[in-house]
């Protein structure tokens, strides 16, 4: 039976870690990475984690990546703060570990809490990810924002969902599109891409078709669209300040 262990990194996320490490309490083993917390972060972590680290923050990939490296067992699972299994969800990965393993690394589904429900519906949804992975055939890729494991491997799909609470309010997701948008544009403008006129003007509103449309927004109601605008912004918001760099700016937020 392969062993798991879970992986966690943080900064000030008392108000959230207590619910994400209950729901892999089965684990073999919990591990927390904090970069520098000054709630009761970390006293949190040492009552439920197996072992916690501290750590300067040196990006997504990197925290992620060190947190992989601590632990006992090849096989992570990979969790946000923000994160929770489903019973579903864990009762899969409870019939995968009874197997061989037939994978490298499996993506499973994560479904967003947003504007009081569930969001099924845009580009959030069903929005795999590849979060248990053999850490002997794969890492995290480094980017500055929406980093991602790259796997040497076939990838398989666990059944079930991974829950995500990823903004208490509004003003804090508006706050995350800010500072997300000048991390994407410095690796937009460092792989070589540059902001057209095309990009501009036609990639934000066919986001937002997709997203209403093509991606189910409209079922979702008032929310559906609010999301689906706000994704539209998001892409606007990335042409803009690619633009900034071009013409010798810096956006604000990049660290």
């Amino acid at each position: 039976m392969p062993a798991i262990s879970v992986t966690i990194i943080t900064l000030n996320e008392a108000a959230r870690l207590t619910a994400a490490i209950e729901s892999v309490s089965w684990a073999d083993e919990i591990i927390v990475v904090d970069s520098g917390s000054t709630d009761a972060t970390l006293e949190i972590a040492r009552r439920l984690a197996t072992r916690v680290d501290t750590r300067d923050w040196t990006g997504y990939a990197a925290q992620k990546n060190h947190a992989a490296a601590l632990a006992r067992n090849d096989w992570i699972l990979s969790l946000d703060a923000d994160e929770r299994l489903t019973p579903e969800l864990a009762a899969s990965l409870e019939a995968w570990r009874r197997s061989e393993p037939e994978h490298a690394a499996y993506r499973v589904a994560r479904v967003s809490w947003y504007l009081g429900r569930w969001l099924r519906s845009t580009d959030w949804y069903p929005d795999y990810q590849v979060r248990l992975y053999d850490r002997r055939a794969g890492s995290w890729r480094a980017r500055r924002v929406h980093e991602s494991v790259a796997v040497s491997g076939s990838i398989g799909r666990l059944k079930g969902e991974l829950q995500h609470f990823p903004y208490g309010s509004v003003s804090e997701h508006v706050r995350r599109i800010d500072r997300y948008t000048s991390l994407a544009a410095l690796d937009l403008y460092e792989g070589g891409r540059r902001a057209g006129a095309g990009g501009l003007l036609i990639h934000p509103p066919l986001a937002f078709l997709r997203n209403y449309l093509l991606r189910g927004g409209i079922r979702d109601g008032r929310a559906g669209l609010a999301v689906s605008l706000l994704n539209s912004a998001y892409v606007l918001l990335k042409q803009v300040k690619l633009l900034e760099i071009e013409l010798g700016g810096r956006p604000a937020g990049d660290a």
